[in-house]
């Protein structure tokens, strides 16, 4: 076996034909790399603790999985090389008999690392929120361009029937996760900075560290490549100052910047008029439609499916990424009017007892927010707000913020916290943000039992409200219950 350097090592290192075995490969993004790997020109196999609907397309296609995860199935797969997640501990009895053998076992971050070096054009989109919907929408614009990108998404769209798209290997658009520092094992030739808010407080305990990692990754772009980023975000302006520092001491060039913004105020980042700006904005039912200026010149008019004013950012990121990597603006016109959101992204489910079931993965407090707002701009009678946050040190951090966000609406119906990845509570609970919005003078309730919130769901609603369903994958699975016949 090669042993091959995490953070420098390309698909093109490894001789193709390899055995790549994924442990966990049933969770969204493992799915999506196996299947890239396949296309890629290995054996892929892995392993899952259950079948799912992702592992059975997998298997459909030809793939080897393994239930559930034991020593065993390394014996018989015969891997040259393991990729797993970070969930995936060192007792894992796959991990355990792969290092008796000696095996490389790469991290998911450090496998797509890989794509992103092997790719000649690869478009990386950061940023605490908007990531999924600003990649879905430069994936459709590169398509509808006829430049046949290779997509890695962190959620499901539709005509991908997953998260990925394999296509040419000359363009890769993926997403780019600060969770853990993971997207400082990506190199771009463009990276997007969507916004820099405080989040993931298990690894950043302080926005400083934040805009510090985010300046990090942007030291990982090409000399001659793009930073497009929102105009108005004074973290961003931050993470770009201390970027172009460590530029500066290396003797290196800096990437154009692209800033973005929703009006012509000089924007903070770049000290002018934004470079890619959206003007005549007007709302008709919640949907937003708006001019988008590129460069002064470029202009075209766009109609969105999805609502918000968050979208309207998210759209003139991504028409700058696209337009700047070779999409003509009629590509980008065409792709906008047509996206219809990502899965989990403000995904409308379908009817129950004539309201409007809504999910959407807004688990933090500036994204509950924005997605409050869309949903409020909507058609609508009452909106009944279900939340679930996502990771008790979030809450007890950002508890404030939780309360700020959710106060005022008519009312919220809280699930307990959501952790896949930690082993205590930290003294936190759903209920405090309940109780602490009920002091405020706002109207919230906490329920432990999955039933008994359903049962409440039913007491409050009535025809013409939307019901509004917020956090992990955990809680929108909700929205197929109830309206089970709208998959």
């Amino acid at each position: 076996m090669i042993v091959l350097e995490p953070k420098s090592f390309t698909l093109n290192d490894i001789k193709k034909g390899a055995r790549i075995y994924f442990i966990g490969i049933g969770g969204i993004s493992m799915n999506g790399l196996a299947r890239l790997a396949k296309h890629a020109g290995f054996i892929v196999g892995g392993s899952d603790n259950h079948p799912s609907e992702r592992t059975a397309i997998l298997e459909e296609q030809g793939i080897k999985i393994y239930y559930p995860q034991i020593a065993s199935n390394i014996d018989d797969f015969k891997p040259d090389y393991l990729v797993k997640t970070a969930a995936i501990l060192p007792h894992n009895e796959e991990v355990r008999r792969a290092t008796e053998l000696d095996l490389q076992i790469f991290d998911r971050a450090e496998f797509l690392g890989a794509f992103t070096r092997t790719y000649k054009n690869v478009i990386n989109i950061s940023g605490t929120h908007g990531k999924t919907t600003t990649t879905s929408m430069i994936s459709l614009m590169m398509i509808d361009a006829g430049l046949d990108p290779t997509v890695h998404l962190g959620a499901d769209l539709d005509i991908f029937n997953g998260t990925v798209r394999a296509g040419s290997h000359d363009l890769l658009v993926s997403e780019a996760c600060e969770f853990n520092r993971s997207f400082l094992n990506f190199s771009s030739t463009t990276a997007v900075i969507t916004n820099v808010d405080l989040d993931h407080l298990d690894c950043y305990p302080t926005i400083g560290d934040v805009i510090d990692v985010f300046a990090r990754f942007v030291r990982l772009v090409d000399d001659n490549g793009y930073v497009v980023v929102s105009g108005h975000d004074k973290n961003i302006e931050k993470a770009l100052e201390e970027a172009r520092q460590y530029f500066k001491e290396n003797g290196r060039s800096f990437p154009r910047v692209i800033c973005c913004a929703a009006d012509n105020e000089i924007c903070e980042v770049s000290g002018a008029v934004a470079d890619v700006r959206a003007e005549n904005i007007k709302f008709s039912n919640g949907l937003p439609s708006f001019d988008i200026v590129i460069s002064g010149e470029d202009a075209i008019n766009v109609q969105l499916r999805v609502p918000g004013s968050h979208n309207i950012a998210n759209a003139l990121n991504a028409a700058a990424a696209a337009y700047f990597n070779g999409a003509p603006v009629e590509a980008i016109k065409t792709a906008l009017n047509g996206f219809g959101g990502a899965d989990g992204r403000y995904t409308v489910k379908g009817k129950y007892k004539g309201c409007d079931v809504v999910v959407d993965y807004a688990h933090h407090p500036t994204a509950a927010r924005a997605t409050i707002e869309a949903a409020s701009n909507m058609p609508h009678g009452d909106i009944l707000v279900v939340f679930q946050p996502l990771t008790f040190y979030r809450v007890k951090i950002l508890m404030d913020d939780y309360v700020d966000s959710l106060k005022d609406c008519k009312k919220v119906l809280f699930a307990e916290i959501f952790s896949d990845r930690e082993n205590q509570t930290y003294g936190v609970s759903s209920k405090d943000i309940s109780d602490k919005i009920n002091k405020c003078g706002g109207d919230a309730e906490f329920y432990e039992d999955r039933e008994e919130l359903k049962k409440r769901i039913d007491e409050l609603i009535k025809p013409g409200d939307i019901i509004l369903i917020l956090g992990p994958e955990d809680i929108r699975t909700l929205g197929d219950e109830l309206c089970p016949h709208e998959k």
